[in-house]
């Protein structure tokens, strides 16, 4: 669940919410149509509390990103490179991709792409003209695009030209890693319907408006304003011609979709399923109980629950921890003007990461459906990524070690918390920009409507509290966190926060490649705390631009060591639930659900 996506396509989870009645999915409510436990031609799937889908346009802004969303899309029209992690390991799935094939340029500065002898659900042949639509969309709207960090795609792509109806080249302005490319930039890629959609309104006729700058504005206001009405999914024309294996059948407001299988799909991951119900809830306590009557096949736990596993075992469900390519952290705001100069001090930032006993919170806030963080590589799924000083832990907990770094440094425990009795700019001093008597006080504002959450910040708080570190927590919900937090000059208004978390499922999932462009990069457009560190910029360019693991290797061991943030455990995305019976799938670490995937083997 994601803060905004980029090109890294972060996705924040969201646990809040009020308690109302949504259609059937609260005990005592009356039952809606499609409520009722699914036939063999059905499933029913619970999103998560309070994430209601709420776009439709492959095409992400801002304001409607998040993990249903971008399934919901996928499943409708695929992307020209689809990546998947449900094997246990990321990969391209080329049965879920428009793409066949992907051949780079020895120099790295071009790669010629494949398309499958694909069609529209209207019969019309899917072309590299589609892919050029979309492409000319976001090179004239590309600063309107939630994917768009100013110097990566389109800014860096020079050209991209039609060999033929099934084969097309993009240039790049300089040779780039050919795994990031493909994994970060290309997947980014969806084949739009250019002979339904280039249109400048809905009354106008469709035409090449998308080769004009000017056009391709309007074609792109129109297709945004069709966008944002949802009660009009299921009925637009504009959203009937599709390339997925579903098709929307219905969309309300309240967040309850439920897709069709498309019987015109020609790709390589045919649905199984004819109807898939996507169920929305308001709190994880409603969506609990419709598992408990058997109204949903597909459901999530909190952590905190997995001691009732044997309860729905006995219900005939399998519990399965969903693993997220994630990491989960606490940004600093190095720009805040009481703590930005404590915090731009690495001694301060290793003895406040020494403080943080990940291993127990891993263990008992979380019931073990967590690893420990060490850097900004996810570590809970196997990659060649993470390097050894991630790996290794380069700050292990100790509230010693962490109060002795302070004392060395100036500081003196006075009732309990650490103030700055030595200041100045020498070894032994507190540093600059840290006057006399500061005191070593954070607070954060924190993601709220979480038991787990709250409980990981308290005992990270009573943690601190042995440092002589002060801690003072506040609450919202996350979209408030995200909108009171956000990258700020010190003279701003808004840059009064000091520390923020809005990571209960995870902070930020990436792409299949986990570059650092967006969020620790200088000016990235996920930087929320305004860190900037020119040998990190270096690191991060060379990951994006040579083919060895090495590179992002050596990234991964300056960041970690840097702390730009506070690392916290990686939870898992959620503790599933599934029917038994229900199979032909794994579970995709990068939050993605699939529902071609999906069948019934015992119906």
């Amino acid at each position: 669940m994601s803060p905004a996506c980029t090109v890294a396509r972060p996705r924040w989870t969201l646990v809040a919410g009020a308690a109302v009645c949504v259609g059937a999915l609260l005990t005592g409510c009356t039952q809606s149509s499609g409520a009722s436990s699914a036939s063999s031609d059905s499933i029913n799937y619970a999103l998560p509390a309070n994430f209601t889908p709420n776009w439709i346009l492959p095409i992400g802004t801002a304001a409607h990103l998040n993990t249903n969303n971008i399934s919901i899309a996928a499943a409708l029209w695929e992307p020209l490179v689809a990546y998947d992690g449900s094997t246990g390991q990321i990969s391209w799935n080329k049965a879920a991709s428009i793409a066949t094939a992907a051949d780079f340029a020895p120099d790295g500065k071009s790669v010629k792409v494949t398309l499958g002898n694909r069609h529209w659900s209207d019969g019309r042949p899917l072309t590299t003209r589609d892919v050029e639509f979309w492409f000319n969309l976001i090179k004239a709207n590309k600063t309107q695009w939630a994917g768009y960090n100013p110097g990566k795609a389109p800014d860096n792509w020079t050209a991209l030209e039609r060999v033929d109806d099934h084969h097309f080249t993009i240039s790049f302005d300089r040779a780039y890693s050919n795994k990031w490319m493909l994994a970060n930039e290309l997947s980014l890629i969806t084949p739009l319907p250019q002979h339904a959609w280039d249109r400048t309104a809905g009354s106008a006729p469709v035409s090449d408006a998308d080769r004009t700058s000017a056009g391709a504005k309007q074609v792109w206001a129109y297709l945004n304003t069709a966008a944002k009405d949802i009660s009009g999914y299921a009925t637009n024309a504009l959203w009937k011609t599709v390339s997925g294996p579903y098709t929307v059948r219905s969309f309300s407001t309240s967040g309850k979709v439920v897709l069709s299988a498309n019987k015109r799909y020609d790709g390589g991951e045919k649905a199984n399923i004819a109807t898939v119900n996507l169920l929305p809830f308001t709190t994880p306590a409603a969506e609990e109980n419709a598992l408990r009557s058997g109204q949903v096949d597909y459901g999530y736990i909190d952590a905190t629950d997995l001691d009732q596993k044997d309860s729905f075992a006995s219900r005939g469900y399998t519990v399965k921890p969903w693993t997220g390519w994630a990491i989960t952290y606490m940004p600093y705001n190095f720009n805040n003007p009481a703590m930005g100069a404590v915090f731009k001090q690495l001694y301060a930032r290793q003895a406040v990461q020494m403080s943080i006993d990940q291993t127990s919170l891993a263990k008992v806030i979380f019931n073990g459906t967590a690893v420990p963080g060490y850097g900004p590589v996810p570590q809970a799924q196997a990659s060649d990524f993470v390097s050894p000083v991630q790996k290794g832990n380069p700050y292990p907990f100790s509230t010693s070690s962490a109060r002795a770094l302070l004392t060395d440094h100036g500081w003196t425990e006075q009732s309990g918390v650490m103030v700055c009795t030595s200041p100045g700019t020498s070894a032994s001093q507190c540093g600059a920009g840290i006057a006399r008597g500061t005191r070593f006080q954070m607070k954060v504002l924190s993601q709220s409507g979480s038991t787990v959450t709250d409980n990981m910040m308290s005992a990270i708080q009573s943690s601190l509290a042995k440092t002589g570190i002060g801690f003072s927590i506040k609450t919202a919900p996350v979209n408030s966190v995200l909108s009171q937090t956000p990258p700020c000059t010190s003279g701003q208004a808004d840059c009064s926060w000091q520390l923020s978390f809005f990571g209960t499922a995870g902070s930020w999932y990436f792409s299949a490649f986990p570059t650092g462009d967006s969020l620790f990069q200088t000016k990235g457009g996920s930087n929320f705390g305004n860190y900037s560190n020119p040998e990190v910029d270096r690191l991060i360019n060379a990951s994006t631009t040579s083919n060895s693991a090495q590179a992002v290797q050596d990234y991964s061991a300056a960041v970690a060591k840097d702390l730009p943030v506070i690392w916290l455990p990686e939870p898992d995305y959620q503790i599933s639930v599934i029917k038994n019976g229900l199979g032909g799938f794994a579970q995709d670490s990068l939050a993605n659900f699939h529902p071609a995937q999906w069948e019934w083997t015992n119906k």
